[in-house]
């Protein structure tokens, strides 16, 4: 039994009913009204520790009311939560100016996390709140969800990982897509693409859960112009990367997913406790090999593991990359060693692809003649198929 208490003012009594039965089944002393001035009586008589109402009252304006609420010092610094059915952004920022520390749409999946919510504004039972979003791994549904993982560093994985995410974009103009560096300890997709700013997974995960929100992803993640997506930087050192909240990533990953037509994720070869769960709900997943002996043997035991885990052998998307060189096995020699079928081998570049990222430009954009942008280009609409295909299992 918590001993926090709210009041709920909803002029819709069907709504109000429902509101107080599940915060009271949840342990929180709760008191409803319909009308806004009994509302503000008991509010300034009980000093509730938070307040949620529907803007839409009868008897006052929502702006009378939380201004009257905002002006007293018994009510000045009371959490409050707008919870209303006008969808239009102007009334939700109105209403956020005037006080209200979240503003949230009435829907089905609104009501699902609605309990999270109230936890995060009363900043209880935060342990158990972690442990649920830890728990709570990212579900087949919203946005595609493709990462990228390799079993050695060196393989051009960051790189194959920006590349094909901008193509994706360009191929689906009207999607969205952002890029999730979860590259540990340092980050590599931000020097690849060029961004310098002071957003990073860091910064994201340090906010509190109810933040973390699609609209908030599409409002303060960096837009790559030249790249077309939206960018979730990597820390930028390891001293910053210690300071990361990993329990806090699965539920910014569910946030993603349920904002963007297309989640990618560079793991690069951080395959860890924070990796595994993702990997086993994602879409597709790009396992980048180059071709000598010892990365392929390598990624034999990842696949080796992670097939143990659950992972199916359809989901996973192996692209040979000559990053270093001509010499080593041949697509047929890695296939035989790992027991996966490769989909897609990129060419020797030389300098290219090195002189593509230092310059933050897509191989497309820089060389669009050559043989690797036009296999890239097939690589990218070959996973955009097998993903839909998948989904439609």
């Amino acid at each position: 039994m918590s001993d926090k208490s709210i009041l709920v003012v909803d002029g819709d009594a069907a709504s109000l009913n429902y509101l107080v039965r599940m915060l009271q089944e949840r342990g929180y002393s709760v008191f409803g009204t319909g009308v806004g001035k009994e509302g503000l009586i008991y509010i300034w008589r009980n000093q509730p520790d938070l307040i949620i109402f529907d803007p839409a009252l009868q008897d006052i304006s929502w702006e009378d009311f939380l201004q009257k609420l905002r002006q007293d010092s018994r009510s000045a610094d009371t959490p409050i939560l707008a919870l209303s059915s006008d969808q239009n952004s102007e009334k939700r920022n109105a209403c956020i100016q005037a006080g209200c520390a979240q503003y949230i749409i009435k829907s089905a999946e609104a009501v699902k996390t609605l309990p999270d919510v109230v936890a995060g504004l009363l900043e209880i039972d935060q342990e158990v709140v972690e442990q649920k979003v830890t728990d709570h791994v990212v579900e087949k549904d919203g946005g595609f969800l493709i990462v990228f993982l390799s079993a050695k560093g060196g393989t051009g994985t960051s790189s194959l990982c920006a590349n094909y995410a901008m193509i994706i974009r360009q191929n689906k103009p009207e999607a969205s897509v952002v890029v999730v560096d979860l590259v540990l300890p340092i980050g590599s997709i931000a020097p690849i693409v060029g961004y310098e700013g002071e957003v990073d997974l860091v910064s994201v995960a340090e906010l509190p859960l109810v933040k973390t929100t699609g609209e908030y992803f599409h409002n303060h993640l960096p837009e790559m112009e030249i790249w077309g997506f939206q960018l979730l930087p990597g820390a930028t050192d390891p001293e910053r990367a210690n300071k990361l909240q990993v329990t806090h990533i699965p539920e910014i990953i569910h946030a993603l997913r349920s904002a963007y037509d297309y989640v990618i994720i560079d793991f690069g070869r951080s395959l860890s406790r924070i990796s595994l769960p993702i990997i086993q709900k994602a879409d597709l997943l790009a396992l980048t090999v180059s071709t000598d002996q010892s990365t392929i043997t390598l990624t034999k035991k990842v696949w080796d593991y992670l097939h143990a885990q659950g992972v199916e052998s359809q989901h996973v998307f192996a692209i040979l990359n000559r990053a270093v060189g001509l010499e080593g096995l041949t697509k047929a020699e890695a296939e035989e060693i790992i027991g996966l079928p490769i989909q897609a081998v990129i060419p020797y570049m030389e300098s290219n692809f090195t002189l593509a990222n230092n310059l933050n430009q897509p191989i497309i954009t820089k060389y669009p003649e050559d043989t690797t942008s036009i296999i890239l280009k097939d690589t990218a609409n070959n996973m955009i198929r097998l993903a839909d295909q998948l989904r439609s299992e």
